[in-house]
């Protein structure tokens, strides 16, 4: 059993910081006692310390992480090797070679983690290979995966109940951000952990502001460009429901001089990275993304999270909203939705096959549309649907109990009062940690505090950047995510604290002995140059706009697909562009566009149905005729005023 002085000296050894936050140090305990554990740890809450810690002490042994995405397991490796720590990840991009080197010293014992994916884990062969290894504890992250009641469900990781099967004596720990009771019950069911330890942390978080408004049509975006403007050189993160959503949302906002960059799945993963790499390191601050962005993201000072219509459930929505004030800094959780969600959720939920999987999807939409109408508050509600009783009635950090945003209209006729700095504690709300009661099922909760705000004079914004530069450059070098170098956090703290000496850079909070030795240097000789003079270089201003661009390239005769290729977007947001600039009069349609039969069928089904909503178009059509082909056609007969009047007539009899 480690003594507090070792678990303490490797916290400031290998992450550089003097104290826990609540819960991980007995979380970090039951690992070491070798007890099973379920933790319930919000974003942001530093669950993945919690076990590698543990694997840093464990000298000869390896913590096996089971986790769902490629991307992020290799940038943990990528940090904990930064750090010192022996780390590595199999999975489908390793090579033969590589694959049995990292396999030969997995059985060596040569690494403190190993990285694998549910996948892996359920291969033939994968369970006698692991029998090999020396393995002090397995760790499942994003454990709610394996519940048919979570909203992530993955069935690869129902294969999991295997462990305890076949490893009977080794500890097995639970880890999620979001998870019901009920989602908690499944997953200590599915794992069959033993009377495991219970770390259920608040999910109140008290320094987001949670702000829900219903959108009138043709509004939502004039809000989105207004916010962004608002938050300009802060970290904006936009969640939209569709691929075509997040590329339109993009373009539009490229149009109003505002630099964005896209995420979605059906890039390749290359663009996806690199995407993902330019905000992460500071080089664009709004990210457009699906819900594919996100997992495991480590970012802490994302000041606003945008959803630009209702999420699937309520767990999405704290997962996601989550991904802002990480640092523990005020932040906004915006939901701008329209009454056409709700109907598109239940047109998806009504997809479904399996009859409980249908009510399930049904239940969850019932209760993200009623999260969104109701008029209590939202902290209440968001704790109150995930078992949480909470004594306090109102927060103060909402829409509904008085906050308000300058860029946000407030509700007519309703009296708000104006937000203040910072985001204060419900009265009563519960605080500290209670202490863990002395049975074998251990239950601890804790309400995460939100860190002090730091003065604005604390921080030179000239120094902050040219420090940013510093840390991409280094990055870029290294070939690594620029948080891998440094986080946030610990960027601030150098700002704050200007350090003059290694022994000075040692004491900034989130770097450790291996970062000082190898980054000390450096970062004194990035300062001595920014009081000598030196500033940031002030990035080129883009210059072309999508409109501007895709009329250039048609002009150039360009198909659909090529421009696609040359813009990185899909096919089906060029055709829609392209429909809109017909529609304004900036270009006009070709036939060449879309084939005669199509236009003969498309211009019927408008002279039935008319020109909106497109879904009962589409479907009457045969299903190669795609969305984007229908908008053409359609903005072709509202620019021709006789074709017009008789879709008109069409849709009105």
């Amino acid at each position: 059993m480690s003594t507090n002085s070792e678990i303490i000296g490797a916290l400031r050894r290998y992450w550089g910081y003097d104290s826990f936050r609540p819960l991980q140090e007995k979380i970090i305990r039951s690992l070491l006692n070798e007890r099973d554990a379920c933790v319930v740890m919000p974003t942001g809450g530093g669950k993945s310390l919690c076990y590698q810690l543990p694997a840093a002490l464990l000298a000869q042994k390896t913590v096996i992480v089971i986790s769902p995405l490629i991307a992020l397991m290799q940038d943990q490796v990528a940090q904990l090797t930064q750090m010192g720590i022996p780390a590595a990840v199999l999975n489908s991009l390793l090579e033969g070679k590589q694959r049995s080197v990292v396999e030969q010293k997995a059985r060596d014992g040569d690494y403190r983690l190993l990285y694998l994916s549910p996948e892996r884990v359920a291969q033939p062969g994968a369970i006698a290979w692991l029998k090999s290894l020396s393995i002090s504890f397995f760790a499942i992250d994003e454990a709610h995966c394996i519940s048919e009641w979570g909203h992530e469900f993955r069935p690869e990781y129902r294969k999991l109940n295997c462990l305890r099967a076949q490893f009977p004596k080794l500890p097995i720990a639970a880890f999620t951000a979001s998870a019901t009771q009920r989602v908690r019950h499944d997953i200590i069911e599915q794992l069959q952990l033993q009377e495991p330890d219970k770390y259920i942390a608040s999910f109140h978080r008290s320094n987001l502001r949670y702000m829900v408004k219903e959108c009138a049509k043709g509004t939502q975006l004039d809000l989105l460009v207004g916010a962004l403007r608002y938050y300009s050189g802060k970290n904006v993160i936009v969640y939209a429901p569709t691929i075509t959503r997040v590329e339109e949302t993009v373009d539009l906002l490229a149009e109003q001089g505002i630099a964005a960059i896209a995420y979605h799945g059906k890039m390749n993963a290359l663009m996806r990275r690199r995407n993902q790499e330019q905000w992460m390191s500071d080089e664009v601050r709004v990210l457009v993304g699906t819900i594919a962005f996100g997992l495991g993201i480590n970012k802490a000072a994302v000041r606003a999270v945008i959803h630009l219509a209702l999420p699937k459930s309520i767990e999405q929505f704290y997962q996601e909203a989550g991904r802002a004030g990480r640092d523990g800094q005020p932040a906004d959780c915006v939901l701008l939705w329209q009454r056409r969600d709700a109907g598109l959720l239940s047109f998806f939920a009504g997809q479904f096959k399996d009859p409980i999987e249908k009510d399930r999807a049904f239940q969850r939409t019932n209760e993200i549309r009623s999260f969104a109408e109701s008029k209590s508050c939202r902290h209440r509600q968001i704790c109150k649907h995930f078992g949480e009783n909470v004594k306090w009635t109102t927060c103060q950090s909402c829409d509904v109990c008085g906050c308000t945003l300058d860029w946000l209209p407030e509700p007519a006729g309703v009296k708000l009062q104006k937000r203040v700095a910072g985001a204060s504690a419900p009265v009563g709300s519960r605080g500290g940690l209670r202490a863990a009661p002395t049975n074998a099922t251990a239950e601890v909760r804790t309400r995460l505090q939100a860190a002090p705000p730091r003065n604005a004079p604390d921080i030179d914004e000239e120094l902050r950047e040219y420090l940013r530069e510093w840390r991409r450059a280094t990055a870029k070098i290294e070939d690594v995510p620029a948080y891998v170098v440094m986080h946030d956090t610990a960027l601030e703290e150098l700002c704050h604290r200007r350090p003059t000496s290694i022994g000075d850079v040692r004491r900034v909070p989130g770097l450790g002995e291996r970062k000082t030795e190898k980054y000390g240097p450096a970062i004194l000789e990035a300062l001595g140059r920014f009081r000598g003079g030196a500033r940031a270089a002030v990035p080129p201003k883009k210059t072309s706009k999508p409109a501007a661009e895709t009329i250039h390239l048609l002009a150039q005769g360009r198909s659909f697909a090529e421009i696609a290729e040359t813009r990185g977007r899909q096919i089906s947001t060029v055709m829609m562009m392209v429909a809109d600039l017909v529609e304004r009069g900036k270009i006009q349609f070709q036939a060449a566009w879309v084939s005669a039969k199509n236009q003969t069928l498309i211009e019927a089904a408008c002279a039935r149905l008319g020109f909106s909503p497109l879904t009962p178009i589409k479907e009457a059509l045969p299903p190669e005729v795609s969305f984007g082909e229908i908008r053409l056609v359609i903005a072709r007969l509202r620019t021709e005023p006789e074709k017009r009047k008789s879709a008109a007539a069409g849709g009105n009899s």
